[in-house]
């Protein structure tokens, strides 16, 4: 008898959200996403210390600047992490850009690059690693010209209809609209609980998948950042799911039962306000939406703050073997 991940994988593409590679193994994930603070995780767990050692080598052949040394360290990090992830799943991987250049368009393009090219030196293709970038607005920018590069982009940090509707002007491949940390704000706003089918995290992923498909927009959802596993049942159909480890767990001990389809593209043009199409997305209407939508316009700084944080401590586990 199935359990409610092989029921939910009958609808949904699931993606492990983890760098860890016995997770993606026993879970047989198609891609996999990573962030910074998913990689410091990993980079603290011995049996990786050879994938640290051999950027940290790396860094010292190839970069006789000490300043510059650290970062590309962390660069063929990332990339070392991600040229496993790409031996165990079949699809592909997402390798985030500094949060710290969130705001700003020439350095978001100019890292992207950067990391493309340790791929390439690597024997890996462009088509098989997603750029990850901040849904600010000059993140979404350098995403446009990335693609029109050939560089796909997986566009993270995303709490609103106004980001999501600029991605997809943007043409970017793919966006990461988050769940849980929606929930969590209105939460602890409101002070309660929220039915799943209610859930404002799991509500908000409904509506942009129904207005990319409504619009037909070829940029692809995958919803992500989730607190329970009733959140991506509720979600079943969406494009992609990003879960972490616990969550795929608490899946395959459930029963197939819970799962129904509840979004595809044939459903989404039936159902009702759909909000309509925003073209088009202007810097000023984007800004302005943003900053009057509270929880987004909180949700995306704070989220920044954290990943830059997270990339700190990374960076000063590094310095001291740069030394």
């Amino acid at each position: 008898m199935s359990n409610a991940l092989e029921k939910l994988k009958e609808f949904t593409v699931v993606v492990a959200d983890t760098a860890d590679f016995q997770v993606l193994e026993k879970y047989g994930s198609q891609d996999s996403t990573t962030n910074p603070s998913l990689v410091l995780q990993a980079a603290n767990i011995p049996k990786y210390k050879p994938l640290i050692d051999e950027a940290v080598q790396y860094a010292k052949t190839h970069e006789q600047d000490k300043s510059k040394q650290l970062s590309l360290a962390i660069d063929k990090i990332f990339v070392n992490f991600g040229i496993e992830i790409l031996k165990i799943v079949p699809g592909r991987v997402s390798t985030e850009v500094d949060a710290r250049l969130s705001f700003d368009t020439d350095a978001n393009i100019k890292k992207a690059r950067e990391l493309i090219a340790l791929y390439e030196a690597a024997g890996i293709k462009r088509d098989r690693v997603l750029i990850k970038l901040a849904s600010t607005w000059e993140g979404i920018q350098a995403a446009k010209v990335l693609e029109e590069e050939g560089i796909h982009c997986n566009m993270t940090l995303l709490f609103s209809l106004i980001q999501a509707a600029a991605c997809a002007e943007a043409k970017v491949t793919l966006i990461s609209p988050f769940v849980g940390r929606i929930t969590d704000y209105f939460k602890a706003k409101e002070g309660k609980d929220f039915p799943a089918n209610a859930d404002p995290g799991v509500l908000s992923v409904r509506s942009i998948y129904n207005y990319y498909k409504t619009h037909g927009y070829k940029t692809v959802v995958m919803g992500a950042s989730f607190r329970t596993k009733e959140q991506p049942i509720n979600l079943a159909g969406c494009d992609l799911l990003t879960l972490s480890p616990s969550i795929l767990e608490d899946l395959q001990k459930s029963d197939a039962s819970l799962v129904q389809l509840i979004l595809s593209p044939s459903i989404a043009k039936t159902t009702p306000n759909v909000q309509e199409k925003i073209s088009p997305v202007t810097q000023s209407r984007f800004l302005y939406d943003l900053s009057c939508n509270e929880m987004a316009n909180f949700k995306t700084s704070e989220g920044i703050r954290k990943f830059a944080e997270d990339l700190e401590k990374l960076e000063t586990k590094i310095k001291e073997l740069l030394n």
